[in-house]
């Protein structure tokens, strides 16, 4: 797809570009949009899933049958357990997640919306997300896809990535600004 690279770039990009066109070639967009989201979730909850993912130390062949194992037990769609056996195979199982953020800007893209990151120290209401999406949705003038994650290590407040755009208001870097500030005034 001419014009992708803006959006996705590196090996994951050509990995995330090529899913992308042919999930939307087979109509399995919206499929392989979830499989990629439940592999993402499965990765944040088991570390030994993701050693598996990361680490050097297993052969391209033990990645290709663990993961055919369990994401045929999970019930993914062929086509994306084909695809995380190819990154298996050709070993580059370690730029999935990035892989994952590139497919979901392809699809957002699609779809005409904006994707936007937002981190918070807890996590937000459904209210709070609904407000969240209206006000995105002001500044970037199109609809907005949320993706969310809970770091309680800003203490408060949200970190928001609208595209190339990044928006701190946690608590822990006002606490770091105002400890800097403090700290040119002696």
């Amino acid at each position: 797809m001419a014009g992708d690279d803006s959006i996705v770039s590196g090996a994951a990009g050509r990995y995330a570009t090529a899913l992308f066109d042919l999930a939307k070639e087979e109509g399995a967009l919206d499929a392989v949009a979830g499989d990629l989201n439940r592999f993402d979730a499965m990765l944040t909850e088991s570390k030994d899933l993701e050693r598996l993912v990361r680490s050097p130390v297993f052969s391209a062949d033990d990645q290709g049958r663990a993961l055919t194992s369990l994401l045929s037990k999970a019930g993914m769609s062929p086509l994306a357990v084909n695809f995380f056996k190819l990154l298996a195979t050709n070993r580059r199982l370690f730029v999935v997640r990035d892989v994952v953020k590139g497919f979901r800007a392809l699809v957002a893209r699609e779809r005409g919306e904006v994707f936007a990151e937002v981190t918070s120290a807890h996590a937000l209401t459904d209210q709070q997300l609904n407000e969240l999406k209206a006000a995105l949705k002001t500044t970037a003038g199109r609809d907005v896809r949320i993706e969310t994650r809970v770091d309680p290590t800003i203490l408060g407040g949200l970190v928001v990535k609208l595209g190339s755009r990044m928006i701190d208001s946690s608590l822990k870097t006002k606490l770091n600004n105002l400890k800097f500030a403090m700290k040119e005034v002696r």
